[in-house]
Formats: structure tokens, C-alpha cells, sequence
């Protein structure tokens, strides 16, 4: 398990160059799954450019790239490694001055940037140690606060600590006892896709044919008729968000197809289905007439009955993968669909209100501060709910505890300020520039809401973890600029001299 010392090197890695990038953040997380490999891969075709995700002439002063690591030598030094020609970069550690190090300094720092009007009239600021926990800034640390999409830190947390890293979600067929009817049944999976649903269907049509337990011969040609129901009992409550129809979030179905998606997306806002159930119902038909059978009729909606046999199964990612895909891309989908996850592993209706009850029962077991908290969704597109900092920058710190492991996703999918996700296009500016790689970050964006939660590496290798979070703001480039100014204010060292070796 790392040590609290891994983690900082994994977090800044980024800036380090191609080597070091790929071999410190291989530690960190599940790189052999879902987006964590697909930032590996990225950093790898980048060739000997380094991590810092710039154009050749970046370092030529174009001011919307990052340029070539400007705070690695301070981070060499401080993690005891060289710049690859033996020293330790070309300024003294006694010019530095480390503010995430000294709570006064960071208050110093911080207190005018979290005083840019473009931050609007409610603004609440926490820095805390992630490895000791220990708060160095706050400012209204426990105010509750509308966290928009940061409140993903948390209700990702509480679904793996609820259900475990290897959790897989489940879509099942099972059959009638007379053999007539197939139930597809749904088992909240909104990361079920046609390729998955016609290999069910083939696996369903198999089983139909084949040989019962009993001995029986199985049903066999190609004008075998079933009847077709599908199953969404799993869920209960409302199906469509309190946000009503819209691009960011489909009805909110134990089964579904593709998150409803209408145009081949994977992720961001985008056509929906008002019915993902019986389209992923009438497609699944489709595919077992392909598979050989007829189907009579249309889909019809139905529980399975209880004495139904199995006939086939699909499962989901891990855990562990879909929690990093929530968070790398902000899903709202599979946020809705996590909670009620944790609602079921608590024994809890799978709604929005048990869903509530069960990440706020999680977290209190996790000893996470929840004065005034509401976890009004999974997604943070309801308005209604209510967070503070010191509650994410207290999850945060849970998921570098080296004695939770099973937390970890939680910070390896963050987005990378600069890279990937939702922050692939942030921190571009020269302002900025010094937290690309360095800010792992979510954010959280409704109209007048801004926020940023993650964490960040200081010059001399701390691990801090930080909330940000912003209300009544005006204008959304305005507010994701100072929020970004924040964030890396932590990451970059601020010169009190230039004392070249």
C-alpha cells in the first residue's frame, strides 16, 4: 500500500517528464482499467516532449499551453530527486517560500485570490493536510454550501466503501417456468451497451435451447416464440430527476442502454431517451430474433416472477473503474446509479430519498463531519443539495489514508488540471499554467454555482487536499478563473529571491 509519501509523488508526477510521469503514477492507481489506461497510453504516444501536455513551442511563451514544467526543479527537490543532470534544479530551497507549509503564509496567499469578485457574494475556502488531516485555511470550512458536481467526491465515496472495489452491476434474464417468457431484468447498470446486450441475447437463446436441469430437451429452431418483459422494479420512487428532462441526465431507469444517449456520446450532455428501458427492451428483442428466436408481440413492462429460472447474465466494470469514469467526466448518469447501489447495500428503497439516507449513513460510519449537509441526488444537479468544504477536503483526506486502499479511486479519478476530463481545457493561461499536472480536481458547475474540490502538490511535496466553493456567481468563466488561480497558488512557489546554483 503507498505511503502517504507515494501519493505526492504520484500527484506530481505530471510535471516531472515522460519517465517519471508513467513510472510514479503506475502506483497510484488501477492503470490497467478504464480511464486510469487511457491517460497512460496518452502519456506514452507523447513521446519525449514530458508530461506537461504542450506544444513544441509552448516554452516560446504561448500562454494558453502549459509550459515545460516551470516548478519542477522545486518539486525535484523537495521529493529528493534531480532534473536529470545531477542537481536539483537551478534554484535554492531558501528562496522559497512553501505557504502549504505555513498556515499564515497560505492565508497570505490565498485571502486576496479568494477575494476576486468573479468568486460572487458566497465563497468558503478549505486546505487541509491530507496526510495528517490537520486544517491550514478556512474560511466558512463549514458552511453548507450548493456543491453542484464536487458532491460526486463524496457519494463516489460512499458507494465504494459501501459495496467494495470489485461491486460489479448486474443485467439478468431469467425465464418463465413454462418457458414462454423472458424478463430482462435490470439491475441499474447505465453502462450497459449493444454489444453487452446482444451478447446477452445470445447467451438467453442458449440457454433456452439447451437441455434443462431436469433432463428436459430444450426449445430448439428458428420459429421458437417467446413473449418478452423487462423488469425496472429495482428502482422505486420518481424517474425523472427534480431538474425534469434534460441533456446532462437521463430518466432514471434500472435499465438502459448507453445512458440513453441518443447520439453515440459517451460522455458530456447530449439527447436523451424518454424511455431507456423499453428501447433497451425493444432493441434486446431484436437481438434474440437474430439469436434465433420470435418474438410475439411488443415488450411489455412486468416483474419477473419469483419461481423464473436464470438464464444469463452481464455484468458491469468494477467498481473501482466506474467511480473513476463518474469523476474523470463528471457522469451524472452513473453518479444516480452508484447511490442507489449504496441505498441497496444499506437496505434502502433505491430512490432519491433512500439513496439520501444511505450516502449520509456511509459517510457518518466513515466519521466524516455532516452538519448540514444534504445529498438531495448522486449527481449534484439538484439544487437542494448542501455540503461544506471541511466534508470533501474530509473525504478527500479519507481516500489518501494508505489504510483505506479501497477508497483510492476516489483520487486517481479526479480530473488532471490540464489532461483530462473535465479539466482537460483548464489551466492553460499564464496564470495557470503552474497547476497543470499538479491540480487533480472535480468540478462543479450549475448557473451561479462554481465550485472545485481535489487536491494538490505544494513545492515541497505535500499532499494537500482542498474545497473551494463558490455561490451567486455572475459569470462562469469569471468564477472557473479564480477558482483555477486558487488551486494553483498551492502548487507554485512563490520566489522571495533568485539564487542561481
Amino acid at each position: 500500500m503507498p505511503e502517504p509519501r507515494t501519493w505526492q509523488v504520484v500527484a506530481g508526477s505530471a510535471v516531472l517528464g515522460l519517465a517519471l510521469a508513467v513510472g510514479a503514477v503506475a502506483v497510484a492507481g488501477p492503470w490497467d482499467s478504464g480511464q486510469r489506461k487511457a491517460e497512460r497510453d496518452r502519456a506514452v504516444t507523447a513521446g519525449a516532449r514530458g508530461g506537461a501536455h504542450h506544444s513544441p513551442d509552448s516554452a516560446a511563451g504561448d500562454p494558453r499551453r502549459p509550459a515545460p514544467a516551470p516548478s519542477a526543479p522545486a518539486v525535484l527537490g523537495a521529493l529528493g530527486l534531480t532534473d536529470g543532470s545531477g542537481s536539483h534544479g537551478n534554484t535554492k530551497p531558501s528562496t522559497i517560500t512553501r505557504p502549504g507549509d505555513d498556515p499564515a503564509a497560505l492565508a497570505a496567499l490565498l485571502g486576496p485570490l479568494l477575494a476576486d469578485p468573479g468568486l460572487g457574494p458566497l465563497r468558503t475556502a478549505t486546505v487541509v493536510d491530507a496526510t495528517t488531516g490537520k486544517r491550514l485555511y478556512g474560511v466558512g470550512a463549514g458552511t453548507p454550501m450548493t456543491p453542484a458536481s464536487t458532491v460526486k467526491i463524496a457519494t463516489t465515496t460512499a458507494a465504494l466503501s459501501a459495496l467494495g472495489p470489485e461491486h460489479r452491476i448486474a443485467t439478468t434474464t431469467v425465464g418463465s417456468p413454462d418457458g414462454r417468457t423472458v424478463t430482462l431484468v435490470g439491475g441499474g447498470d447505465p453502462t450497459l451497451d449493444h454489444t453487452r446486450l446482444k451478447a446477452l441475447a445470445d447467451a438467453t437463446a442458449r440457454a433456452l435451447k439447451a437441455p434443462s436441469a431436469s433432463g428436459a430437451s430444450g426449445a430448439s429452431g428458428p420459429d421458437t416464440a417467446v413473449r418478452l418483459a423487462y423488469d425496472t422494479s429495482l428502482y422505486q420512487g420518481p424517474v425523472l430527476h427534480p431538474i425534469g428532462p434534460n441533456e446532462n441526465i437521463a430518466p432514471v431507469t434500472a435499465l438502459m442502454t448507453d445512458e440513453g444517449r441518443l447520439d453515440h456520446s459517451h460522455h458530456g450532455p447530449a439527447d436523451r431517451s424518454t424511455d431507456p428501458a423499453r428501447d433497451t427492451a425493444a432493441a434486446f428483442a431484436g437481438y434474440l430474433e437474430k439469436a434465433g428466436l420470435t418474438v410475439e408481440g411488443d415488450p411489455r413492462p412486468g416483474r419477473a416472477p419469483k419461481s423464473a429460472r436464470p438464464l444469463a447474465r452481464t455484468e458491469s466494470a468494477r467498481l473501482d473503474d466506474l467511480v473513476e469514469r463518474t469523476l474523470t467526466y463528471s457522469d451524472n448518469d452513473l453518479a444516480e446509479a452508484l447511490v442507489r447501489q449504496t441505498a441497496l447495500a444499506h437496505k434502502k428503497p433505491a430512490s432519491f430519498a433512500g439513496a439520501e439516507r444511505a450516502v449520509h449513513d456511509e459517510l457518518a460510519r466513515l466519521g466524516l463531519p455532516l452538519a448540514g449537509t444534504r445529498f438531495a441526488d448522486g449527481s449534484g444537479l439538484d439544487r437542494a443539495g448542501k455540503v461544506t468544504g471541511a466534508l470533501l477536503t474530509g473525504v478527500l483526506t479519507r481516500a489518501a489514508d494508505p489504510a483505506r486502499p479501497a477508497l483510492r479511486p476516489v483520487l486517481t479519478g479526479l480530473p488532471v488540471g490540464g489532461f483530462s476530463g473535465t479539466l482537460a481545457e483548464r489551466y492553460g493561461t499564464a496564470a495557470t499554467t503552474a497547476g497543470a499536472g499538479l491540480v487533480h480536481a472535480k468540478t462543479g458547475t450549475l448557473t451561479g454555482v462554481n465550485t472545485l474540490a481535489g487536491t494538490v502538490v505544494t513545492p515541497s511535496g505535500r499532499l494537500l487536499a482542498f474545497a473551494f466553493l463558490a455561490g451567486r456567481t455572475s459569470a462562469p468563466d469569471a468564477a472557473q478563473t479564480a477558482l483555477d488561480r486558487l488551486s494553483t497558488a498551492l502548487a507554485r512557489p512563490a520566489r522571495t529571491a533568485t539564487s542561481p546554483h
